[in-house]
């Protein structure tokens, strides 16, 4: 069976040229199998969380916000960063599912773990399956920047499919979540899958 496996290549030195508001920029120089030493560059990130929020009528919630390095307005799901070291996935989940949606959810479940540019960045995202969607009471979230302009909306999973399929979505959250849902349904069913609070090596954390 195919899985992914740790492995640190030794690091002959290392420096931090550019650090920003969120994340940094790391020139490490790493010795290569043939002992050769090659300088690589990459983001240093805190990692992220992703909601695939379902409701009971089959329709995933998304989003619509401006992304500036890529120019476009990108559909995607509610999405953020994991603000402390060593925080709770889940919890960073249920927020930013409160912060950008005002909604709540009852069941959650892990639906899958990636790495969103492992040749460029370090950032790893899980993605959770959140079903038994609600509205929050109370005021929403003041929102701002790009956020302030998001527009919301609750469309069905086969009409998701189609649009991943067809290149006319884009976002990786949502590309990974729709399409890890339709395989996980094809399989064992989402009972199957992972707890909500299941281990992460990418991004260790306490419950």
């Amino acid at each position: 069976m195919l899985k992914d496996t740790p492995e640190e290549w030794r690091v002959t030195a290392t420096a931090t040229p550019f650090t920003g508001k969120k994340t940094s920029v790391r020139t490490d120089d790493v010795v290569m199998p043939d002992g050769s030493v090659a300088r690589r560059d990459y983001q240093v990130h805190p990692g992220s969380v992703a909601v695939l929020a379902l409701d009971d009528r089959d329709r995933v919630l998304v989003l619509k916000q401006y992304r500036h390095p890529v120019r476009m307005k990108l559909w995607e799901i509610p999405a953020g960063l994991l603000d402390v070291p060593g925080e709770n996935p889940l919890h960073a989940a249920q927020r930013e599912l409160y912060e950008e949606a005002h909604v709540k959810a009852e069941d959650w479940r892990v639906l899958t773990d990636v790495y969103t540019t492992p040749g460029g960045c370090d950032e790893a995202v899980r993605i959770f399956l959140a079903r038994g969607l609600s509205d929050v009471e109370g005021d929403r979230f003041e929102v701002s920047e790009e956020e302030a302009d998001m527009e919301f909306a609750r469309v069905p999973v086969d009409e998701l499919v189609r649009g991943v399929l067809a290149g006319e979505l884009h976002n990786n959250c949502l590309v990974v979540g729709v399409l890890s849902l339709q395989a996980a349904r094809a399989g064992d069913g989402l009972e199957a899958l992972r707890p909500a609070e299941a281990e992460w090596p990418a991004r260790p954390f306490s419950a």
